[in-house]
């Protein structure tokens, strides 16, 4: 695991689970990317007002901008969400009580809503639902919804243009420099003898 960075970790989880955070299908992913690149304004129909506020906050600490690539909302991820969860309205009703969960824990803690807070005010609430195994039981309500969440915006973020690019995914390209799976990883596998053979 040290191999690999904290994005490139959360890309590949973001590619698993394409279809599976909130109730995700195909046909859902490619309505959103449709929006996601129109050159209309987009229009919220599932996220209120303060929802919205809380959804950019959120989706920008799981993937920030960094010397790689934008942010999760630059990439359109919360347009990404507010066109999945209406087109799955059964999905909205996880996402919706998440939301509402993570500000109510915010005021507690608080006394401001999840998005008003200070930086570290915020990641000391996420560093406490961010492992659901290590959360306390009165945490796992939030340990859930983030849980999702993360895979929803890892969703959107490796599905738009900015994360594909951010992956540095080729596709179906020539490369004259192949030599093959390399023997160690063919030996993890289990493939070492078929390789030989």
């Amino acid at each position: 695991m040290s191999d690999y960075s904290r994005r490139e970790v959360l890309g590949l989880l973001g590619m698993a689970i394409m279809s599976g955070a909130f109730g995700c299908t195909a046909d859902g992913v490619e309505k959103a990317a449709r929006a996601r690149q129109s050159a209309e304004p987009f229009t919220r129909k599932f996220f209120t007002d303060a929802e919205w506020s809380t959804v950019r906050t959120l989706v920008d600490m799981v993937i920030p901008r960094d010397a790689r690539s934008g942010s999760a909302t630059d990439a359109g991820v919360p347009e990404f969400m507010d066109v999945i969860l209406t087109e799955f309205p059964d999905s909205g009703t996880s996402m919706r009580a998440g939301l509402t969960w993570l500000d109510g824990e915010s005021r507690r803690r608080f006394a401001k809503p999840f998005h008003e807070g200070a930086e570290t005010e915020r990641t000391a609430l996420l560093d406490a639902i961010a492992w659901p195994k290590r959360a306390a039981p009165g945490m796992k309500q939030g340990a859930d919804f983030f849980k999702q969440f993360r895979n929803l915006t890892a969703s959107g973020f490796w599905s738009s243009r900015m994360g594909v690019e951010d992956l540095k995914y080729i596709g179906n390209t020539f490369n004259p420099g192949w030599n093959g799976c390399p023997p160690p990883v063919l030996e993890q596998l289990g493939l070492a003898a078929r390789a030989r053979a």
